[in-house]
């Protein structure tokens, strides 16, 4: 999906000054294997991730990216924690940070394929055999595999 209309709008009026947005990233298990997805602007493989539309539930935002990124139908089951992310400067040199919210998801249906242009390559790894992610993403999938109550919050 392109860079959501909300976002195309400021951009009209501020230009590339830094944005702060709501994020989501979504650790999708289908029993001991973790869906990701490598991404088309730089080549890294991550976990699936969106920015949340004004009025969306955020929830709603993890299940929608998740389908929208990988074809895959999915059940939220948690909310991992709660951080920040780095600023960024995307290519075209817009600049952006994110509040992170990291949810968990069971699979329920559905077969994990490229469903739009955002990524190169979409499949299911076994935990021990993934591809290097970004530190975000690890910390996601270490957050995944060791819950705590009420969640994380990064310091």
């Amino acid at each position: 999906m392109p860079t959501p209309e909300f976002i195309t709008n400021l951009r009209t009026h501020i230009g590339h000054e830094m944005l702060w947005l709501s994020g989501v990233k979504v650790v999708v298990f289908d029993e001991d294997r973790v869906l990701l997805v490598r991404r088309a602007d730089n080549g890294k493989w991550t976990l699936p991730a969106g920015i949340i539309e004004p009025g969306e539930e955020a929830s709603h935002t993890a299940a929608r990216e998740v389908l929208e990124e990988t074809g895959v139908e999915c059940e939220i089951t948690d909310l991992l924690g709660v951080g920040i992310t780095a600023p960024t400067v995307y290519p075209n040199g817009d600049h952006a940070q994110y509040l992170d919210l990291v949810f968990k998801a069971a699979h329920r249906s559905g077969h994990a394929v490229r469903g739009d242009d955002e990524n190169l390559e979409v499949g299911y790894f076994q935990l021990d055999e993934r591809p290097q992610l970004p530190p975000l993403h690890e910390r996601a999938i270490d957050w995944a595999l060791n819950p705590r109550p009420g969640g994380y919050f990064a310091a």
